[in-house]
């Protein structure tokens, strides 16, 4: 599950709203151990998300360095090529 939780901090263009949501999802799925929470746990699970959002958010703004900023589409293809050599090797 949180494989999917992307580094947030220091990218330009900035993260969206939608990616800091989309790594507190994730975060609170871990933890809760549940992909799709029951109907009883469903407020407590949104509730839990949207905390997370907030508390993600509030720190990748706070957060400084003197590294240049990133560039989504040159980060993205490296992984890519990593996952390609990780999975050449496996089979």
């Amino acid at each position: 599950m949180c494989r999917n939780i992307r580094q947030l901090h220091n990218f330009e263009p900035a993260a969206t709203p939608d990616e800091v949501e989309a790594a507190a999802i994730q975060y609170v799925r871990k933890v809760s151990g549940s992909t799709k929470p029951s109907q009883a746990n469903q407020e407590a699970f949104d509730r839990a998300v949207e905390a997370v959002t907030a508390a993600t958010r509030k720190l990748i703004d706070s957060l400084v360095t003197k590294a240049p900023p990133k560039d989504r589409e040159v980060e993205a293809a490296k992984a890519k090529a990593r996952a390609a050599k990780r999975y050449a090797n496996a089979g």
